[in-house]
């Protein structure tokens, strides 16, 4: 029986080396995760049970091409569900997959989940942006799943470095009227007539574009200011430590 747990992740580790991926294939491999696989799979690959995606235990796949086969064609008779992914898009989900144990790693750990519930609440005031279980703003994303969907790491970076990523769904938008009025607000929808906003205070806004005498999208700055410098380190800990516990639970 050792024998054959030893074969099983050696034979697991082959699988890590079939395929070359750029940065660009493994984070659009993680949106494509996030938004189809974690909800079973867990954040970190580990909710199912006998599987670990992070470090490379399956039951089912030798190489790249058997994942990304998997992921587009499931498993009959399982809860493994086909998807419409091709071969491409399937296999950048794999090189996200052999990143999920780097992307894992925190700089900060062992912290308490009640003590960075009171920073969300009091020091990082996060609530003015984001909401949780129904209680705070709609400005910024909703983290009552974030445990589910972000890998300890990656939570992190978001609080430290909050422009490394920029969720499409996250994008924000900044305008000015020709009678000089700043507009910004989370993007939600625009055609060539208009732009649909969710603004700081919660309210839709829908603004003409022939009233505007400026605008941008902002793709690649994030409105989110960074808590490296704010937090100690203990406190930023704090915090990770109680995102990561949100798993949906309770949610009205």
């Amino acid at each position: 029986m050792k024998r054959l747990l030893c074969l099983q992740w050696v034979f697991a580790a082959s699988l890590l080396a079939q395929h070359s991926f750029t940065q660009i294939d493994i984070e659009d491999g993680g949106r494509l995760f996030r938004a189809n696989c974690a909800v079973c799979h867990g954040a970190e690959g580990n909710q199912v049970q006998g599987i670990d995606l992070a470090h490379g235990k399956l039951r089912r796949a030798k190489t790249d091409d058997d994942i990304a086969a998997i992921i587009r064609n499931g498993i009959p008779g399982t809860a493994m569900p086909p998807t419409n992914f091709n071969d491409s898009v399937a296999l950048t989900v794999v090189a996200y997959l052999r990143t999920m144990a780097a992307a894992a790693a925190t700089t900060v750990t062992g912290g308490d989940p009640v003590a960075g519930k009171s920073i969300y609440d009091g020091k990082g005031n996060c609530a003015t942006c984001h909401r949780i279980r129904g209680v705070g703003s709609r400005f910024g994303p909703d983290l009552s799943d974030i445990g589910i969907y972000r890998l300890p790491g990656e939570v992190e970076r978001s609080l430290t470095d909050p422009d490394a990523e920029i969720l499409p769904q996250n994008r924000h938008f900044r305008g000015v009227t020709k009678d000089g009025l700043a507009i910004t607000g989370l993007l939600l929808n625009e055609d060539k007539y208009a732009v649909q906003i969710l603004d700081s205070k919660d309210r839709l806004v829908s603004v003409k574009r022939t009233s505007l005498k400026e605008f941008t999208f902002t793709a690649d700055k994030s409105p989110m200011p960074s808590y490296k410098d704010k937090l100690t380190h203990q406190e930023l800990s704090d915090l990770v430590s109680y995102l990561v516990s949100l798993k949906g639970v309770g949610v009205p």
